[in-house]
């Protein structure tokens, strides 16, 4: 992995602690939610996701940001 994008993975970490984030060898971030279970069926079908993915940084600061106000909208 690339410097870069550990100084990435550091931020994101510390940004969004209620994921556990990693970039792939192929250079893909996945996100995937901490602690709490599995999401449930009626939180599937409003959006939520248990791990998102992106080819890069500021597509995955979207998607968690996105992920964020559907939870907090429930």
């Amino acid at each position: 992995m690339s410097s870069e994008h550990h100084d990435h993975l550091d931020a994101l970490r510390a940004a969004f602690p209620a994921w556990s984030i990693f970039c792939s060898d192929a250079g893909v971030f996945y996100a995937t939610r901490r602690g709490g279970g599995q999401l449930r069926s009626v939180d599937i079908y409003r959006g939520l996701q248990q791990t998102v993915c992106a080819g890069d940084v500021e597509t995955l600061v979207s998607l968690l940001h996105e992920q964020t106000r559907m939870a907090v909208s429930s």
